[in-house]
């Protein structure tokens, strides 16, 4: 297993230097390289979404709703102001990080069910009153936005994506959102402010959609409420599960192959989509926790020991539901 793990870490190492020096030197042509593009937002969107449903274990259906967020604010921030694309897409973060925090305070306190309903509705608020604003374009969309999104912007906005994620699940943060994952009860009894935590997930979580939500914007350079419903926020939450569920390393490889897949069978394109489903649901009947489940490539290649005992499978998660896990 590590020496497979070893062969495909070397292997995606020269697959990504190979797709850099063809995108540097013209040699993938334009669509392949908008492809490639939407490959890394879409990263961005599921490592920060697994951080809300994986790593903390709030059932969360409203990203799209923080994505359009970002969208709009960096689309009419860079129409109606001069300002660099940096900054840009950071106030756009900020935006939609305040609005995770005002949603998260009183939602949070739901779980289950309940909880994916809230964020459901708060993602068609979102998108209804996107719909009746005239700043914003209403149902005509906004256009005109500048093409400021390029493959290399993408790339290194999603790389610090992952380094901030590592480096905060790596963190005693990063222990208490599993520890609630695991056992909220127990976690609230250790002396762990669970809705503190919950809703710094769902705020930093808010804050990389918003910011993928930017991306987007300027690389489309037209935005409209129906890029931003509750299908998208389904095309997100499917890589996190698809990858598994507490795996930054699943949630990249989920990002990668869900987007490129739809467009690798566009030569069957009446028949693409009944393809698609079957190998998702293939996945999910021989391995229903995921590709990689709740490991990361570290623990593939054996670097290293992890800090926080996650559990590896349906069998540890109910040891880890009796406080065995999670420490």
């Amino acid at each position: 297993m590590k020496k497979a793990a070893r062969i495909a870490t070397v292997l995606a190492m020269i697959g990504v230097i190979l797709v850099n020096y063809g995108v540097y030197t013209g040699y993938i042509d334009f669509y392949f390289t908008g492809v490639l593009v939407v490959v890394w937002i879409n990263v961005i969107l599921a490592v920060s979404l697994n951080l809300i449903n994986g790593f903390t274990g709030q059932f969360s259906l409203g990203h799209a709703g923080f994505m359009a967020v970002g969208a709009y604010a960096s689309a009419l921030l860079t129409i109606h102001t001069g300002w660099p694309f940096a900054v840009v897409l950071l106030v756009a973060g900020i935006i939609s990080a305040l609005i995770g925090f005002l949603i998260g305070l009183p939602t949070l306190r739901l779980r289950g069910d309940y909880l994916a309903i809230a964020t459901l509705g708060f993602g068609e608020i979102v998108r209804v009153v996107i719909l009746n604003l005239k700043i914003t374009g209403g149902p005509r969309g906004l256009g005109g936005i500048a093409p400021k999104t390029s493959f290399f912007s993408a790339e290194i906005v999603a790389i610090l994506t992952v380094i901030v994620f590592v480096n905060m699940i790596k963190s005693s943060h990063g222990r208490a959102f599993v520890a609630i994952r695991e056992d909220e009860i127990a976690a609230e009894a250790m002396g762990i402010d669970t809705t503190r935590y919950k809703v710094l997930a769902f705020s930093v979580g808010a804050a990389f959609a918003g910011i993928a939500g930017g991306l987007f914007a300027h690389h489309q350079m037209f935005i409209d409420p129906r890029s931003f419903t509750f299908q998208r926020s389904i095309e997100i939450l499917v890589m996190v599960v698809f990858g598994g569920l507490g795996s930054i390393t699943g949630s990249i490889v989920a990002a990668t192959v869900l987007t490129i897949l739809p467009e690798a069978l566009r030569g069957i394109a009446e028949y693409r989509m009944v393809v698609y489903a079957l190998l998702l649901i293939g996945l999910m009947l021989v391995r229903p926790q995921g590709l990689f489940g709740t490991r990361e490539l570290s623990d593939l290649l054996g670097i290293g020991s992890r800090k926080a005992n996650l559990p590896q499978g349906p069998k540890d998660r109910v040891v880890g539901s009796n406080g065995g896990e999670g420490r």
